[in-house]
């Protein structure tokens, strides 16, 4: 694949963009250049009061930027539900869904409002129950996509069906990465599932590599000075938040992009560099654990389609 860069974004004119977390990080970067191309974009936030700030942060880079903000709490059902009704009824189209938001813990186990473990409420759960809801408003669009953000870290994870929620031995880093393999199994069954119904809706997948976002520096500040020397070694290792950014840039925007794709950076151990295809992990691709996966998020969210 050659060099993609942000600048070959196709005019996004008259499209609407859904971008989950989009006050930060990846997300705000994501949303910007989105704008940038003339998309409208909607910053689908926990924290409304950052969302704004976000906002005016776009408006200010992007002259005539078309950018709104909405709540929307992943980790509580009635949130995602109230959010996603709100969005369809006021965008009966929406061409761009991007769930990008992601939660990292650093300590102990934390639920959701639901009782769900954190990262696996908020991380997939959250965004497999938004992604239902407004699929029939993705369904009107003109080559919708749906892009779900997974992570490098999902290679090395197990989905224990027994214990989802990480009940019996909770591991901060271990709950993580499962729900980032769950991601990456949402983002592949979904796409069975649009295939298998004829929708022209495409489900595709990327991951940021190791990149500079909000979550970085977090990852290690409760090891206290140590901790800090880590990060700043770590850093060296990154890649720019806008850089990590391109990834889902491409799955979102780039012509020719095909349902199931999943688009990463093309460095070692793809922590770095230029965007180009990447392989889910053999679990992640077993169609036996996606119908297991979509059964077991049906029954927790209550949310069923295709």
């Amino acid at each position: 694949m050659a060099v993609w860069t942000a600048d070959q974004i196709p005019d996004q004119r008259g499209r609407i963009a859904v971008v989950t977390g989009a006050n930060s990080g990846l997300g705000l970067s994501t949303a910007t250049e989105l704008a940038r191309h003339r998309a409208r974009v909607v910053l689908a936030v926990r924290n409304v009061r950052a969302g704004e700030e976000a906002a005016a942060s776009i408006r200010r880079t992007v002259t005539g930027a078309q950018v709104e903000v909405r709540e929307l709490d992943l980790a509580s059902l009635a949130s995602v539900r109230e959010s996603a009704k709100a969005l369809a009824a006021d965008f009966p189209v929406i061409d761009l869904l991007i769930n990008n938001a992601g939660l990292v813990l650093l300590g102990p186990a934390r639920t959701t409002a639901d009782g769900f473990e954190m990262q696996l409420g908020t991380n997939m759960l959250g965004h497999f129950a938004l992604t239902g809801l407004l699929l029939d408003n993705l369904g009107r669009a003109d080559a919708a996509r749906v892009v779900s953000l997974s992570s490098v870290t999902h290679k090395n994870a197990h989905l224990d069906f027994d214990d989802l929620m990480s009940r019996r031995d909770f591991a901060a880093a271990r709950a993580y990465g499962a729900s980032k393999l769950a991601t990456t199994v949402f983002g592949v069954e979904l796409d069975r599932r649009l295939r298998a119904a004829g929708s022209p809706v495409l489900s595709v997948l990327a991951h940021p590599g190791i990149s500079r976002s909000n979550l970085t520096p977090r990852a290690w500040e409760h090891r206290g000075r140590a901790g800090r020397i880590l990060a700043s070694v770590g850093l060296l290792m990154t890649q720019p938040t806008a850089r990590g950014a391109l990834p889902q840039l491409h799955a979102a925007t780039a012509p020719g992009v095909r349902g199931g794709q999943f688009f990463g950076p093309s460095g070692f151990r793809e922590i770095r560099g230029n965007v180009t295809e990447v392989r889910p992990s053999t679990e992640a691709a077993d169609p036996a654990v996606g119908r297991r996966l979509w059964s077991a998020a049906e029954s927790l969210t209550g949310v069923t389609y295709l």
